[in-house]
């Protein structure tokens, strides 16, 4: 196995829906700029809340992705 080096880097995903939603939408639009994502780790996880109901879910991510040679 080849020696290599990742970076990790914190993205926001916000939905309506589910935690699960914004993780995805966080992963996605990420994947988009960057290359070769590996690991997508939950760091916190919280609820936007108006009037006594959920508004919307948000979760904090620790990404990485390999650095290219």
């Amino acid at each position: 196995m080849a020696d290599s080096v990742y970076r990790v880097t914190e993205v926001i995903g916000v939905s309506s829906e589910s935690w699960e939603a914004a993780a995805r939408s966080a992963v996605e639009t990420a994947s988009q700029t960057v290359r070769d994502l590996r690991i997508a780790e939950v760091v916190r996880q919280d609820l936007t809340i108006d009037e006594g109901g959920v508004v919307s879910y948000r979760v904090r991510l620790d990404i990485s992705f390999k650095y290219e040679h």
